[in-house]
Formats: structure tokens, C-alpha cells, sequence
């Protein structure tokens, strides 16, 4: 017994000599008030308090039972789903070779057919399987039936099992109303919403916030925005005030709109009640604001979404880069870049960024900074720096630095794109003998390969597109449809039509001026 004195209230057996003694009250047992046991007594003096739970001797087969009828269903799944995943599988002929299937077993059948894009068997099964036994008929099955098919837009057959409920005198549920009104205002058939949703009113089913919500998101989905604010006014008269998400969605429908003076009314809105602004929300004020070059109120809201950590779309990062490069405020897109590093990893993009920075402000000693970092990072170039470099060097007129920088595109085993030959060609006018590195292209078969623009747009906004590039789209454009798409368009063939358009118009100003 001193062996386990240290036990305290341990759940074991323990095999030890006792007998019953009901006038010993040194030892203790469980107050059970349903069972009363007799009270055990120790022969050991030494006594201890020990906690005896008495398990019930059935629980054990019980749980035993338990599991294994767990794992026949789960076998008998398995093997229905096996079935009906064959090819050219009938679910109502499954149904009918297996007499009847659980509810379990239904509402399995009922997801595979989703997952599957097999709506239409939906009904079918659905009917077949109500009619073996006629409890089945009731308003839980219908309504998860017609939710299920008024997510996936299929609104004439949710109508159809609508239709059949009000047969049977069961009652449409609130997220079956919801289903079929937004279903309709989806597809854009509001008169029809509209009829369901006085239909619902009449049968004492009231509206709830989703339900306007959805209405007022298919409003704006068909740019119906005087409609949104009829029915935020609404919800207000009929007891369903806005909520946080109802405004978070008027924003980004005003937002995508461009109707900037509604969205900024309701984001005012938002502050006055202190209700929470949405991340994406955030995301679709600064994409309004950048597309129309609002600066100022772009950069706040730009610190907001820094401050929620929320990860912006690159095309959004252009969006920005775009306003600051409009704006001549070159240094901001280093200051975009780090920030972009920052939260999202050294991305080419945010190398982009920083070495744009420099670039535009010709800055030799702030691009050479950003391609040591790129160095010591071990990122490897790609044509985008490439050409940013050399097109920096072609604005400096530096030709030493420039021909350096075309020899080392071989070296980080880059492919020239248009934008490269538009440099060599622009620097050829310029003075540059470009000779060489035209051989060497030649001679690698590039000059052979279909034209291909690889730069980040992005390069183009800031340097501009250059003579060749602009010569480029001239002569392409005063081609006949036929002729543009008649043949693939390689390097060597673009540079030639640009040489014999450029040639034509030499001699259509020489007639000129000799005429004059």
C-alpha cells in the first residue's frame, strides 16, 4: 500500500484486499445519491482518499458498435460515389438498383452532382428519392434544395421546387426567398425579384438585411445606382437599418462606378457610426482614386491599407507607380518599391520600382546602389532591368555604358525584346555604331524570331515609347487587315517594313519639295 499513497484520485483498478465495514468512517467513497455502494474499508492504517468510478459494462460493446457501423457507412459511401463517378453514370438507376438511400447517403449524392456541374440531375434525384418515403416531403429538404440551386444561379428550377412546396402547403424559408429574389436580380430580371419580394411580405416572411443586400450588389453589378440608393432608403423605412456590410458595398460599387462623390458620402457615413471599412473596400477606393489621378486622397487611403497589412494587386502597384510618374514625383516609387519588399518579398516588380526611381532621376550613383542589392540578393536580371538600365544610358547619351550593357545581356542570358531593339535603333540615330551587337543578333537568330514586348509596361510610362517603337506602330497601322495577319511578324520583317515606310516617306517629301 505505501507503494501507492502518492496516487490522488487516479482513474485505475487497483487490486487490494477490503472488505465492507459500515461503521468504519475512516475511508471514503463517491456521494452518489442514486447509487448507494457500500464503503469499502482498507486493512492498511495508513489511509487515503482514492476516487472509484464504477464503468458501466455495456459502454465498451456499445462504442465498439458504434465504430463499426461508422465504418460500414462510410464503406457504403465510398462505394456509391465510386459508382456514380463512372463514366456515363445514371444516379437515378444507382438509386433504384440500391432500393433507397440514407439521408446521409442522399445529401452525399446531392454534393457529388454539384461538384460535378450535374445540376439538371439535381431534380431528378431529388423527386425520386422524396417519393419512396413521403416524410421526405418536407420544408427543410425543399428549402436546402432551392438554396443550393439558387446559388448556383439556377433560379427557374429552385422555382419549380418553390412552386411544389406551396402544393404541398409547406412553408418557403427566409434563405429560400432570399435565394430566388437574388437569383433574379443576378440575371438581371428585377421585375421578378421584386414580385417575390412583396410575395414574401404578404406571407409574413420579413425581409432581413441580405436580403436588400443582395438586390442592392445586382444593382450595382448592372450599374443601376439610383436603384442602390432607393433601396438602402428602404431597408431604413422597413426596419432593416444598413449595416457595416451594406456600406461596405455601396463604396465599392461607387468605387468601380468612378462615382467618387457617393462613395466618398458613404465612407463618411461609415466614420460617423465608427463602423468597420472592409479591406477590400479600402483596396477599391484606391483603385478609384488612382485611375482618376487623385493624388493626395490616394496616398491616405494608401497608408490605411499599409497599416491593415492587406496585399494590393500588381496592377494596382502600377496604378500608383503610373500618378507618381504623372506627377514627376519620381522618389516615391523607391519609397513604393521598399514597401512592397517589405511586406511581399524582393519581387521583380519592387526591383522595378527602385530602379525606376533612380532611372528617372538619372541618378548613376542610385541605380548603381539598387543593382549591388539585386547583386547581393542574388537576384538574377531580367529584360525589364535591362532595358531600364540602358535606357537610361541612352538618355545620358552615355554610349560607353550602353554597349556594356547590351554585351551583358548574353552574359545573364537575356532575350532582347521589341523595347531593346527600339534602344539600339534609337542610339543608332543618335551616333551609336550598333554594328556589332546587330551581327551578334543576327548570328544567335534572334533577328528570325517572332516579335515579342517582355518590358513591364510600366518602363514604356516612364521613358516613353521612342522613335523606332512609334515608327513601328505607324507602319504597322497603315497596313490592310489582311496583310497584318497574313504572316507572323518577326524582328527582321518589322525592322524592313519600318525602313521601307521610312523610305517612302523620304521620297514623298523630296517630290514635294522639288514640285514647290
Amino acid at each position: 500500500m505505501d507503494s501507492v499513497l502518492g496516487l490522488n484520485h487516479c482513474h485505475v483498478k487497483v487490486g487490494l484486499p477490503w472488505r465492507f465495514n459500515p461503521s468504519n468512517k475512516a475511508f471514503l467513497c463517491p456521494q452518489n445519491p442514486i447509487l448507494q455502494s457500500p464503503k469499502p474499508s482498507y486493512s492498511n492504517p495508513k489511509q487515503f482518499s482514492l476516487s472509484i468510478f464504477s464503468v458501466p459494462q455495456h459502454s465498451s460493446a456499445t462504442h465498439t458498435t458504434l465504430l463499426v457501423e461508422t465504418f460500414h457507412q462510410h464503406r457504403s459511401l465510398k462505394a456509391l460515389l465510386k459508382k456514380l463517378s463512372k463514366k456515363d453514370s445514371c444516379p437515378l438507376q444507382v438509386l433504384s438498383e440500391d432500393g433507397d438511400w440514407s439521408r446521409e447517403h442522399f445529401w452525399a449524392v446531392i454534393g457529388f452532382l454539384k461538384h460535378a456541374s450535374r445540376f439538371n440531375e439535381i431534380l431528378q434525384v431529388f423527386d425520386m428519392w422524396k417519393q419512396i418515403e413521403e416524410s421526405r416531403i418536407n420544408e427543410l429538404n425543399y428549402n436546402k434544395i432551392i438554396k443550393l440551386l439558387g446559388e448556383e444561379n439556377l433560379v427557374e428550377e429552385a422555382v419549380k421546387l418553390f412552386l411544389e412546396m406551396k402544393k404541398y402547403e409547406l412553408c418557403p424559408s427566409l434563405e429560400s426567398y432570399n435565394s430566388i429574389i437574388h437569383g433574379y436580380a443576378r440575371k438581371g430580371n428585377f421585375d421578378e425579384a421584386l414580385r417575390f419580394l412583396n410575395e414574401m411580405k404578404e406571407m409574413n416572411v420579413a425581409p432581413e438585411t441580405d436580403t436588400y443586400e443582395g438586390l442592392i450588389e445586382a444593382y450595382g453589378k448592372h450599374k443601376m445606382y439610383d436603384e442602390m440608393g432607393m433601396y438602402v432608403k428602404k431597408m431604413e423605412l422597413n426596419g432593416c437599418p444598413p449595416d457595416h456590410i451594406t456600406y461596405n458595398m455601396l463604396i465599392r460599387e461607387f468605387s468601380r462606378a468612378g462615382l467618387l462623390k457617393r462613395m466618398e458620402r458613404v465612407y463618411q457615413t461609415m466614420l460617423s457610426k465608427r463602423m468597420r471599412l472592409q479591406s477590400s473596400t479600402l483596396v477599391a477606393m484606391l483603385e478609384a482614386y488612382a485611375r482618376f489621378g487623385i493624388l493626395e486622397k490616394m496616398e491616405k487611403v494608401y497608408m490605411r491599407i499599409l497599416d491593415s497589412k492587406t496585399r494590393l494587386p500588381d496592377n494596382l502597384i502600377r496604378n500608383l507607380a503610373e500618378v507618381y510618374i504623372a506627377n514627376y514625383m519620381f522618389s516615391r516609387l523607391d519609397i513604393l518599391g521598399v514597401d512592397l519588399s517589405s511586406r511581399h518579398g524582393g519581387t521583380y516588380l519592387a526591383w522595378c520600382l527602385r530602379l525606376l526611381s533612380h532611372a528617372c532621376l538619372l541618378s548613376r550613383k542610385g541605380m548603381d546602389s539598387i543593382i549591388r542589392e539585386m547583386e547581393e540578393a542574388e537576384v538574377s536580371w531580367n529584360i525589364t532591368i535591362a532595358n531600364i538600365i540602358m535606357l537610361t544610358y541612352l538618355k545620358m547619351k552615355d554610349f560607353t555604358r550602353l554597349r556594356i550593357s547590351f554585351s551583358k545581356l548574353l552574359t545573364h542570358n537575356l532575350m532582347p525584346d521589341l523595347v531593346t531593339v527600339g534602344i539600339l535603333f534609337d542610339a543608332k540615330n543618335m551616333g551609336f555604331d550598333g554594328a556589332e551587337t546587330l551581327e551578334i543578333w543576327r548570328r544567335m537568330g534572334f533577328l528570325y524570331k517572332a516579335v515579342e514586348m517582355n518590358t513591364d509596361p510600366l518602363v514604356l510610362t516612364a521613358f516613353g515609347k521612342g522613335h523606332f517603337l512609334r515608327n513601328c506602330e505607324m507602319a504597322y497601322s497603315s497596313l490592310e487587315p489582311e496583310v497584318r495577319g497574313k504572316e507572323t511578324w518577326t524582328y527582321h520583317s518589322l525592322i524592313n517594313l519600318v525602313f521601307k515606310q521610312r523610305g517612302k516617306q523620304c521620297q514623298s517629301m523630296g517630290e514635294q519639295s522639288s514640285q514647290s
